[in-house]
This record gives C-alpha cells, structure tokens and sequence, in this order.
C-alpha cells in the first residue's frame, strides 16, 4: 500500500513538474490533472489484465509482477495452487478408495435417496447382473425384482440381510446371494452383496451328512438291539442262538466300516498333501488291493473270475495308505457289485506321455448316467437296498476323490446299465517313474522288433 501511494505521489510530481516547465502555474494544474489520470489508466489497465488472468484459470505466470496488482495476483496464485493440489490429494484418496472398493470380494452399490444406483463395484455386476455404466441412475428396485428383495426393501428393516437368486443362477447350478442395505448420509443407502452358494451347499452338505451319518447308524443298532432283546427274554435253541450272533456280528462290522470310513475322509480332510519324495512299488501296491479284493469275494461266497495285471520297477509318488485305499476302493466296490460268476478285470498300464491309468472293469449292473456325476458324493447310491446287502457304506467313492485330489488325479467313470462299469484312474506323468531294470526288457523288446 505503501508503494502505491508513493507511486501514485511520483507520477503527481512528475506529471505537474513536466506541466510547469513547459507552461508555467496553469501547466502545473493540468499536469497534475493528467498525471492523476493516467495513474488511473494505468491502474486499471493492470487490474483488467489481472482480472483476465484469473478468468482463463490463473494460469502458472502472474501478468502484473509489481505492486499492489502483482502481490494479490502473486498470493492468488499460491491460494489456488494449494487449493488445486488439496483437489489433486482428494481425488487421488477418492480414486484408492474406490479401486479399494473394487477390489472387494464383497459387491457395494451406492444409491441415491431415490434408490438410484450411483456407483457399483464389479463384484456387484458380477453377483446381481448390474452394469456399472450402463445402469447408472437406474432404480435398483427395477433391476432386482425379486420378490423377498423388494419386500425387504418395502419393510425398512435393515438389520439384517436377505438372500436372493444370483445372476448365475439356474435350476442345475442354483446360486445365491446374501443382499443388505445400511442407510447412511442423506437418505442414501450402501447396498453391499456377498455370495453364500458355498456357505449353503456347505450347511446343507452337513445337515445331509448328520442325517445320513445317523441313519446309517441306527439301521444297525436297531438291528443289534432286537437281537439282544430276543437273546435276554427267549430261550433259544444252540443253531438260533448262533445265527443271532452272526448277524449282530455282521451288523457291528458294519458300523466299525462306517466309523473307519468317517475316520478316513476326516483324516484326508485334515491332513497336509502328501509330498513327492515318497514312492511305492506299483506291483506290490496292487497286488495288496487284489489279496482284499480276493478276501471279500470269498467271504461274500461268491465264484468270480478276477484278474489283475501290473508292470514290475514302475513306481507311483505319495501316500501309501491312501493310494492302498484308493485302488482298494474301486477294487471292493467292483467285487460287491458284479453277481457270482462274473468277471472284474484291473489293469495298470504306463501311458505314452509318463502318466499312468490303473482300470477296473466288471460285468455287473451297470449305472445310469444321470448318477454318474454323484457317484462321489457322499452316501449316494444308486439302489440303497442292494448296497446294504452288498455291505457298502456308500463313503468309498467320496475316499477315492479326496485321495485323488491329493494327489493330483482324477477319476473316470463309464458305465452302460446292463452292460457293467469301468473305472479309471489317471495319475500325472509327475507322480511316476520307471526305474531302469524295468526299461531294459522293453528296450530289448524293441530291439528284437527291429
């Protein structure tokens, strides 16, 4: 202020000194006059040029660097500066929230007072069918029309969620999702989503398995308790006394192989993977299923032809006893189902790529194929009463898939009713090696082929 009015004096002083020189008292009046004025001229020239600046944006160089006009241009730049990196910051934090948001394995939608869609994650568009561009300021009531949603919506209650079909879903594959809202500033409210189709199948898996688990075993105990109750009130002859012993013992076997097969799966559930550094002989492997296997069909009084082939020096990685289960599994299964004088044959056979495919296959019943994908589920069975005569537990194949998995194979099934079943198991060239006794007779073979 200081400057200005000291400049202000000078062009005064100067302009009536120029007027007095050149024409005496009257031109120092009119210098003065003039020097006013263009002091104003000046003036105002700086502040329109400022005034300009500030309306294209207050670009980064001042158009007046001194005086008045220049300090307040000079302070308004910095004022704006400041303020342009506070939106700068703001926008950045916005802009890591919102890839926060959407990276979320939960789904958020934001609405508007009206229920408008605001801003939806991909998770959301994913769970709900939800476009994120496309369905901007659309009513969410009109994009999930399910019913429960729109009565939840309808009720105001928000405390707790509501779940509703997925986007995926269909009547083979259902899938659901949990919905909830929570209002928040303005009347707005946060839709967040989240899939449960696992939580459910998972809740329903355990509420099948309790009441398989239970019937599975109160079938037997019914059994033995009938039994003990006729051995304690009736007097019986020596031969019914030993067929009622027979059968409870037969009834107890079969819980044991139940509680066995329970145990088994909770251990393969729990346990670690099984490493890569352990390796069992392949022929002394299916040699033990076949000593079961034999075993069974003799107790089951049954004359069937089984004939079992495996290559010697080949060996397969992991877990022993769970390979022992696996293929004893496949083994039994075969023997319960395939009626006297049938046929089973089990093969193991290296494939062209170093993986290997250990097959059984019999002449029984067969299976429909609408039961082929369930066969590993657990406790399903094709005919219920004739596995309980054959003594299955309904657990085997569900302990082959897990002991699979482990171990990183897979199971095939083929199956034509009438016509008997093939089962399949298809190991990695990764879980096999041939030592090299093994390789020398098939290279002299191939050599005597030359």
């Amino acid at each position: 202020m200081v400057w200005r009015i000291l400049s202000f004096l000078l062009c005064e002083l100067g302009a009536g000194l120029a007027g007095y020189l050149l024409v005496g008292d009257r031109g120092a009046e009119l210098g003065l006059v003039a020097g006013s004025v263009a002091w104003f001229l000046l003036d105002l020239l700086r502040a329109g040029r400022t005034l300009r600046w500030l309306r294209r944006g207050a670009g980064p160089d001042t158009p007046v660097r001194a005086g008045v006009w220049g300090e307040m241009g000079e302070r308004m730049r910095r004022l704006l500066r400041g303020r342009d990196q506070q939106l700068d910051a703001a926008e950045a934090r916005l802009q890591d929230f919102l890839a926060a948001i959407q990276a979320s394995p939960n789904g958020v939608v934001l609405l508007g007072p009206e229920g408008r869609i605001e801003w939806a994650n991909a998770t959301a568009s994913a769970h709900l069918g939800i476009d994120p561009q496309r369905d901007l300021q659309q009513l969410v009531g009109n994009l999930l029309r399910d019913p429960g949603f729109a009565a939840y919506g309808a009720a105001g209650d928000f405390s707790h969620d509501v779940v509703i079909p997925g986007r995926d879903s269909a009547p083979g594959r259902p899938a659901r999702v949990s919905v909830q809202l929570h209002p928040y500033a303005e009347g707005r409210k946060l839709l967040l989503s989240r899939d449960v189709t696992a939580l459910e199948q998972a809740e329903t898996m355990r509420r099948d398995f309790v009441a398989n688990v239970s019937h599975e075993i109160r079938t037997p105990l019914t059994v033995l308790a009938g039994f003990i109750e006729t051995l304690q009130n009736l007097p019986l002859e020596a031969a019914d006394r030993a067929r009622y012993l027979e059968l409870m013992a037969q009834q107890a076997q079969r819980m044991q192989t139940l509680v066995s097969d329970l145990l088994t799966l909770s251990r393969l559930e729990g346990s670690p993977l099984p490493g890569t550094g352990e390796w069992v002989p392949v022929a002394a492997l299916v040699a033990q299923v076949e000593q079961e296997a034999r075993a069974l069909s003799a107790v089951l009084g049954r004359s069937q032809e089984l004939h079992v082939s495996a290559p010697e020096g080949v060996q397969v990685s992991g877990a022993a006893s769970e390979l022992a289960s696996a293929l004893g599994n496949l083994m039994t299964n075969a023997v319960r189902y395939t009626p006297a004088g049938g046929r089973i044959d089990a093969q193991w056979r290296m494939q062209a790529d170093g993986g290997a495919e250990f097959t059984v296959r019999d002449t029984g019943p067969g299976i429909a194929a609408e039961h082929i994908p369930r066969l590993t589920e657990r406790f399903y069975r094709v005919d219920r009463s004739r596995s309980r005569e054959t003594g299955g537990t309904g657990l085997g194949l569900a302990i082959v898939k897990h002991v699979l998995q482990r171990h990183g194979a897979r199971l095939r099934i083929d199956s034509v009713p009438g016509q008997g079943s093939t089962f399949a198991i298809e190991f990695p060239a990764s879980r096999m090696r041939v030592s090299a006794a093994a390789d020398a007779p098939a290279a002299q073979s191939a050599t005597a082929g030359r």
